[in-house]
């Protein structure tokens, strides 16, 4: 094959900016370039993160583990504890039982787990192993105690994402642990979903408390891939959600679920098995989001909004009120999780903004009914949706139809690059920035976060392309 020539590659770059190219872009069907979601072990990793002395057991091969660790130690800068039964060869030909054996016996040696939470990998799915004979089989060999509860999920990487598989294990951890008892407490469930801004986390718990109002989050990895740094190392952080209250979660008064498509599953287990009053409601970004997240807890438990919360409120509106002239009329093209696009979507349109791509790579027709409701809400008719599309979709969106801003992981800073346009990071991953997911986009404090973050962008390109004359110091 002939080299290509400089002369050719800027022409080549040139055409792929094209409507042309767009076309073909949007027309294959047979290959996938830089989708915007990971797969479904990756999700259950992360869910099980948020139990006490809980060690993710992925049956499979150790290099997919490696790629769940490396990803989340990326995002979180904190060390990832999970383990696999390293499938081979031989496992994938004979079945992977003995190495699931091996794994409990070695597992419970070197790191006394309290719980196991175990998921499956491509290669686990391929072969037809069962992990309920697995598990069964280890107990009555003497390879798994009695006492050490293993809730399983079949989470197979070739279906789904990332989003699923939070949803199998939190459901299959909850289902294996959860016991229902003849009373009832004033205890509400806080469920975040696939949400890796521990920010987000802390600052619904910060307004509970104001609410005064009992809680407790399940799954709740806000400490445990957020710990202080001591000098001391421990494998099993403190703060996740205990054993005990996974136990009694069943027996709380109602659930709420701070994202819809993440816990689709761990919602109708609640509902129907346990006869709970489980909801999902529209992650709280933006005013009225959280606005319908406060009420929704006020309405469950009869407790009033605070003055405080309301203040917060007021403060949140007064910065969009300084900051909306910034925004109003400018596009964004906006990709990553489907929760997180919802809320997204509704704050820009809130603020005037023009959500110009909405790009969801694991979303569905759902979702999609979703932005779209919410863009003719508003009046928005220049907002598209896109479902099952990855970023070099997006790529020929923004070359076609220029915006003014990309909002997503990292992953998109490639597209950005070249089409010449600021990026803010959020959702997950985020690889090349820092301590982004300690800062809330949820709530009241999460307006103001992400007004102060895309405004002061805004500002700073001015005053990084001004020329002396118009170097002003207001802005």
């Amino acid at each position: 094959m002939a080299k290509m020539t400089k002369e050719e590659v800027r022409q080549t770059k040139d055409w792929m900016k094209t409507e042309e190219y767009k076309e073909l872009n949007f027309k294959r069907k047979s290959i996938v370039i830089n989708p915007e979601r990971a797969c479904q072990p990756l999700g259950a990793v992360l869910c099980s993160a948020g139990f006490e002395g809980t060690m993710p057991f992925v049956h499979g091969s150790h290099g997919c583990v490696a790629y769940y660790r490396n990803n989340l130690s990326r995002h979180f800068r904190e060390p990832i504890a999970a383990v696999s039964t390293s499938l081979t060869e031989d496992g994938a030909v004979f079945g992977g039982q003995a190495n699931g054996f091996e794994g409990f016996k070695n597992c419970l040696n070197l790191y006394k787990p309290k719980m196991f939470a175990i998921s499956t990998t491509c290669m686990t799915e391929v072969i037809g192993d069962d992990l309920g004979a697995i598990v069964n089989n280890a107990r009555a060999k003497g390879f798994l105690p009695e006492d050490v509860p293993a809730p399983y999920a079949n989470t197979p990487s070739f279906v789904g994402s990332h989003i699923d598989g939070y949803d199998n294990m939190l459901a299959a951890i909850i289902d294996t642990l959860g016991v229902k008892g003849e009373s009832v407490s004033d205890v509400i469930n806080i469920i975040p979903g696939f949400d890796t801004t521990t920010g987000n986390i802390n600052e619904i718990k910060r307004l509970l408390t104001i609410m005064k109002v009992p809680y407790l989050v399940i799954a709740d990895y806000s400490n445990t891939l957020d710990s202080p740094l001591n000098g001391e190392y421990k494998l099993y952080n403190e703060g996740a959600t205990t054993l005990e209250d996974t136990k009694n979660c069943v027996n709380n008064k109602a659930t709420i679920a701070l994202q819809k498509f993440s816990t689709k599953k761990t919602i109708a287990l609640l509902a129907d098995k346990f006869k709970q009053e489980a909801k999902a409601v529209k992650s709280p970004v933006g005013i009225k989001f959280t606005d319908e997240f406060l009420m929704a807890v006020s309405e469950i438990t009869g407790k009033e909004i605070p003055k405080e919360i309301e203040d917060e409120r007021g403060r949140a509106v007064d910065s969009m009120t300084d900051a909306q002239q910034y925004i109003h009329g400018k596009k964004f093209a906006i990709f990553g999780d489907p929760d997180i696009l919802t809320g997204l979507t509704s704050y820009l349109l809130e603020m005037g903004g023009i959500p110009k791509y909405v790009l969801c790579s694991n979303g569905n027709e759902e979702f999609k009914n979703d932005v779209e409701a919410l863009l003719k809400e508003y009046g928005c008719d220049e907002g598209e949706v896109y479902i099952d599309k990855d970023l070099w979709h997006l790529h020929s969106l923004v070359m076609t139809g220029p915006v003014d801003m990309l909002i997503g992981p990292s992953h998109g800073k490639f597209v950005a690059r070249e089409a010449g346009v600021p990026h803010i990071r959020l959702g997950y991953p985020i690889f090349d920035r820092v301590n982004i997911h300690r800062y809330p986009f949820y709530a009241y404090s999460g307006v103001i976060n992400l007004t102060t973050w895309i405004v002061n962008k805004f500002i700073e390109i001015v005053d990084d392309t001004s020329d002396d004359a118009h170097f002003e110091l207001l802005r």
